[in-house]
Parts: structure tokens; C-alpha cells; sequence
């Protein structure tokens, strides 16, 4: 029988990518030389609004695409590669 739970839950990590604004945030932090960089960082390059960008990498980081590391009052987001070749092997292998 299928898992129609799971089935959602894979479709909201796909939607989590599947959107230019998340693809270009995604393509931002790859970018950095450290891998990683702050949401102030992110509005300012991309030039958002700060609660777009928040929006955003809430999404990303429910999804598990990105994640975050605390340095004394700044935050900082990475994305986690595992993660998404993972969304890209299992996308390939739906469209087989």
C-alpha cells in the first residue's frame, strides 16, 4: 500500500527546489569561497527584502537543502550537498 504520507512529504522537498528565487539562493551560498553565508548577505546580493529572503531559507532549511550554523549573533547558512544530489538522483530516477 503507499505511503501517501511520505509521498508529500518527498513532493514539499521537491516543490522546496523547484522554485527560481530558492534555485538562486541555492546557487548564492555554492558560490561563496567559505560555502556559506548570512541572510543579511543573501537580501543585500540577491536584493530582497529581508523577510523574503527568511521566508525563503525557512523553506530550504525545512526541506534540509540548506543548513545553519550560529556564530555568536550571526547565522550562517550552507547548503548541504548530500542532500540535494540525493533530490536530483531520486527526480532522475522518477523520470525514468
Amino acid at each position: 500500500m503507499i505511503n501517501y504520507y511520505e509521498v508529500a512529504k518527498a513532493a514539499k522537498i521537491l516543490r522546496a527546489v523547484n522554485h527560481k528565487l530558492r534555485q538562486n539562493i541555492i546557487a548564492l551560498i555554492q558560490k561563496q569561497d567559505k560555502g556559506r553565508i548570512t541572510v543579511t548577505e543573501i537580501y543585500v546580493l540577491l536584493r530582497l527584502e529581508q523577510s523574503v529572503a527568511s521566508q525563503h531559507l525557512a523553506i530550504l532549511r525545512k526541506a534540509g537543502v540548506v543548513t545553519t550554523q550560529r556564530e555568536g549573533k550571526f547565522i550562517y547558512y550552507s547548503v548541504n550537498e548530500a542532500k540535494l544530489k540525493n533530490i536530483e538522483a531520486q527526480a532522475l530516477e522518477l523520470t525514468k
